[in-house]
């Protein structure tokens, strides 16, 4: 930060106040100076963390973290977890399950994706905590953000402090609470695909000793690809919906209690899974509309519902400050979910031509359910030398799902026309058979602790070590395998330990090196979709990490650099009964076994942000990815040992942004934001092993920003913004079957639209 004229801050508390998204979102440090009663932009500012279960400086702790506060999130126009699928973080991969947005596919480095997303007896491999509660399922994750501070993205095993089905990172998403005074935004959006947003976030005067906050999100689009069946819903529509009421009491400056409630609504439908080169047993009608370029219009249509889910939750976060240098959380919740599927997305790639009147167009449905409640205690201490948390979690689930495939057209004469099938039209679904149906039950306890030593004798060295002990039980019923009823069960328990040690040192007041050891696991469980229910093994991954951290040129540069080397043992592998479209004996059979060998992934990541002239921020991004393919037997091979490659693992990614303001003398400013995402392609299916193509995604947002309203400091935002603005077209899910082709799923479109927000 420059020194004299730049500490005459005569709208610095305006800019705390009014404008705190900006300074942290922008990764930057507002400062006005009395001449031009403008702000300026003129060095990066620090990032509040919560990765050690403590605020700690982004700079200051020693482990790989990327960071998307709220002003990020609205600069690259994201409403959802999803919406990161851009790779706006490059070690980080979203991907839906399959053609559904609902569900998501979530891997860091490589690590923790699963091939099959939607069973209630097995777990993702990256944990996603929203103010520190566990997310169990990967339904309900496309879920709209509600009032966002920030999004921390902790990479590596997070087994000591997250715990949970963190063996390739956690995501920990912490919302804004109540202020006690009164104030808040209300905002309206117009797009294209006849979208549309809206979105309030109100803080109420403090009652007493109470804040009470409450914040409402609306986001809706239309298809991007048309169903040609008149009347039917298009695909890849959205509408999403949300509400949360918080409330924070606080009697005394030593004890503080968090209660919120928030209900969601998630309506999809199903990405359109494009035929790309037709095989020898497609209809005419398919052979004639194949392309490998994105269509506005499925070949084949037919009758599609929204895919709807509903979340709802309970949240209870407790403090006491027992001492100047003890602290006592405890983090309670409960909820549920519901989440339906009505998916006509592979009508294209997965219907045979097999003569007049035959069935065809296969329509998956699926109703998911789960409820859970978790309880976490932690005690946060501090000595003159030692820095310690100690804590206990106990976690219950419980989660059930069933399964419909009925087909729903039929072919007319030479496969050049079809209709809706009578037998399982909407109206008769209800007589269709369930294919499979499961439930499955989950407790986990965990205790934790760690404690970092900072010697008095050597201040800038930090030794760190912690651990916790985990006991996984997981049991299930399969009792409806492939329409008939079964009897099948499994009961296993596992428990285990996962150190973690860190040794950091300050080169000086700005920069900081560390390595770090530490272990993680994915829980073990059984396959809904397999016709023998047998458990498999967790699958446990082990890391080591060097980084090193720095802040310079007078605190307008950021580096910071991470190394990594990870094991991986028991890979968690599905396979797969190749699908006969002629018979609906095969459609659940899938059985996921444990690796045989071990792999490694190994790579390398970098965070640069430079402010090379005031108010003109650039950031590059870039994680290199190397991970070895694994063996394993394929229960379908007659015990063949085959070779598969890992998932979500591009080898190289990364992400540029650009960020200038203007700014004006009424303190009003232009803001200017402009971000390319680039990705090698991937594997996304194990039994499936089709390479993805690259990608370069930009995104850019342009915004006229604190415009004065009235004398009371109200303001007012207009941006114009732009999601895939070069409307680039790549394919980032693939099938091949050797009798109907090849096909996959192409990104969005270019969407773009119009926002205004009014702050009070």
């Amino acid at each position: 930060m420059r020194h004299a004229q730049l500490h005459r801050r005569l709208l610095a508390l305006a800019i705390a106040t009014a404008l705190p998204g900006l300074a942290v979102a922008n990764d930057v440090t507002a400062v006005a100076t009395a001449d031009t009663a403008a702000r300026d932009v003129v060095a990066l500012d620090q990032v509040v963390v919560t990765a050690q279960k403590r605020a700690t400086n982004l700079q200051d702790t020693p482990i790989s973290v990327s960071v998307l506060d709220a002003e990020a999130l609205k600069d690259r126009s994201a409403i959802s977890i999803g919406s990161l699928s851009d790779g706006s973080i490059p070690s980080l991969r979203v991907t839906p399950f399959a053609t559904r947005s609902s569900a998501l596919n979530i891997g860091i480095r490589g690590i923790g994706a699963s091939g099959d997303a939607n069973q209630p007896a097995r777990d993702a491999g990256v944990g996603v905590y929203v103010d520190g509660v566990f997310m169990g399922r990967a339904q309900g994750l496309g879920s709209m953000l509600y009032d966002v501070e920030r999004i921390e993205v902790l990479k590596g095993p997070q087994g000591t402090l997250f715990g949970r089905n963190t063996e390739g990172g956690a995501i920990s998403i912490v919302t804004k609470q109540p202020t006690g005074e009164f104030g808040g935004s209300v905002s309206a959006g117009v797009s294209n695909y006849s979208g549309y947003t809206t979105g309030l976030h109100l803080d109420l005067p403090k009652v007493g000793d109470v804040s009470f906050k409450i914040d409402a999100v609306q986001a809706k689009r239309g298809g991007t690809t048309d169903n040609p069946m008149r009347g039917e819903r298009d695909f890849n529509s959205y509408d999403k919906r949300g509400a949360r009421f918080s409330a924070l009491w606080q009697p005394s400056d030593d004890f503080s209690a968090l209660y919120a409630f928030d209900r969601s609504y998630d309506a999809t439908t199903p990405y359109h899974t494009q035929l790309l080169v037709p095989g020898a047993y497609v209809s005419p009608l398919q052979k004639a509309g194949a392309s490998e370029d994105r269509r506005d219009s499925a070949i084949l249509g037919g009758p599609q519902e929204d895919n709807i889910g509903r979340t709802s939750g309970h949240l209870l976060n407790l403090g006491w400050t027992l001492s100047d240098s003890l602290e006592l959380k405890s983090i309670s919740s409960y909820r549920e979910l519901t989440q339906g599927q009505f998916d006509m997305g592979l009508v294209d790639a997965i219907s045979a031509y097999g003569g007049p009147n035959t069935p065809f167009g296969r329509y998956s449905l699926a109703q998911v359910y789960q409820h859970q409640y978790s309880q976490e205690f932690q005690l946060i201490g501090t000595t003159s030398q030692v820095q310690f948390l100690a804590g206990a979690f106990y976690y219950h689930e419980t989660a059930g799902d069933n399964a419909q495939t009925p087909n729903m057209l039929l072919w007319g004469p030479g496969g050049n026309s079809y209709t809706v099938n009578p037998a399982t039209n909407p109206l008769n679904l209800g007589n269709v058979r369930i294919d499979r149906a499961s439930k499955a039950w989950t407790d986990s306890l965990g205790i934790f602790g760690q404690a970092t030593w900072t010697p008095a004798s050597l201040e800038r060295l930090h030794l760190t070590a912690g651990g916790r002990y985990t006991r996984d039980d997981k049991k299930g019923s399969l009792y409806i395998v492939n329409g008939a009823a079964k009897d099948l069960a499994f009961d296993d328990a596992w428990g285990r330990f996962d150190p973690m040690v860190n040794i950091a040192y300050d080169l000086g007041e700005n920069a900081m090196v560390y390595a770090k050891y530490s272990t993680g696991f994915k829980a073990g469980g059984a396959n809904s979709r397999s016709t023998t229910y047998t458990a498999f093994a967790p699958e446990e991954v082990t890391a080591i990490e060097l980084g090193f951290k720095s802040q310079f040129w007078d605190n307008r540069a950021r580096l910071n650099l991470a190394l990594f080397d990870s094991k991986i043992e028991h890979k968690q592998m599905d396979f797969s009964l190749p699908f006969d479209p002629n018979s609906g004996e095969t459609r659940t059979t899938m059985v996921t076994t444990n690796a045989l060998s071990n792999g490694t992934s190994r790579g390398a990541e970098l965070e640069f942000s430079v402010m090379p002239v005031d108010n003109l921020t650039v950031g590059l991004n870039y994680a290199y990815t190397r991970i070895d393919a694994q063996s394993a037997v394929d229960p379908f091979g007659a015990g063949v040992q085959v070779t598969v490659q890992p998932l979500l693992a591009p080898k190289n990614a990364g992400s540029v942004s650009l960020e200038y303001l203007v700014p004006f003398a009424n303190f009003s400013a232009l803001k200017f934001h402009l971000d390319g995402n680039w990705s090698d392609g991937y594997y996304t299916s194990e039994y499936d092993q089709m390479l993805t193509d690259s990608s370069f995604i930009v995104n850019a947002r342009v915004a006229l920003i604190d415009v004065p309203l009235n004398s009371t400091g109200s303001t007012m935002a207009v941006s114009l913004w732009a999601r895939n603005l070069l409307d680039e077209e790549h394919l980032f899910y693939k099938l091949n079957n050797a009798s109907l082709g090849q096909s996959g799923i192409f990104n969005d479109p270019r969407t773009y639209g119009l926002d205004v927000t009014v702050t009070f």
